[in-house]
């Protein structure tokens, strides 16, 4: 019983902080499938707002963003990869057998009768020794995707700064025009 009331109590608290996220009517549209907020219809030079060209996050945008800014560019690059050489290790097996005696006893006193008889035993055991080399690819850059941001963190001063992020939010970024404010979570800095 008290395990239904835990699971009721979890479910009315996580109801009510989705409905306290998720309403709201604003001019926001929020991509679920990433983590940032695009402004729609505003700051878009018609006048409406705050003011044209002011770049005062707003609170959707950044609210799980650590950086945030008006979209620049993007780039996309692929993985550079080397042909290198490494040791090809090979499993060796070595199979012994060993012959194992059994006995079995009958009866008692002087009618006790044993019987022997023997068995042979199989193992094997194996294990990686190296034979030579093999080629293979190696990578020696990832693949990296990457966002060019102006006004990072709202500093009209910091412009063109490279961030490099994952392919979700890149996929989100290709999709928002320019200098639409968006926010992301870099994985790394420069590209």
């Amino acid at each position: 019983m008290f395990k239904r009331l835990a699971t009721a109590a979890v479910t009315v608290v996580l109801m009510a902080g989705l409905g306290a996220c998720g309403g709201g009517g604003g001019g926001d549209v929020h991509d679920e499938g990433s983590d940032y907020s695009v402004d729609v219809g505003q700051n878009s030079g018609s006048g409406s707002g705050s003011g044209a060209g002011e770049s005062r996050p707003d609170a959707s945008a950044t609210a799980d963003a650590s950086v945030f800014g008006l979209r620049d560019d993007v780039r996309h690059l692929r993985a550079k990869t080397a042909r290198a050489t490494r040791p090809h290790m090979t499993k060796k097996c070595a199979t012994t057998t060993r012959r194992v005696k059994h006995t079995s006893s009958t009866g008692s006193g002087t009618k006790r009768h044993t019987r022997t008889w023997y068995s042979t035993e199989h193992s094997k055991t194996c294990k990686q020794v190296r034979r030579g080399t093999e080629s293979y690819t190696r990578v020696v850059r990832p693949e990296q995707w990457c966002v060019s941001l102006d006004d990072v963190d709202g500093d009209k001063g910091r412009d063109d700064v490279w961030y490099q992020v994952d392919r979700t939010d890149y996929d989100a970024a290709v999709g928002t025009d320019d200098h639409a404010r968006i926010g992301f979570t870099p994985t790394g800095d420069g590209c």
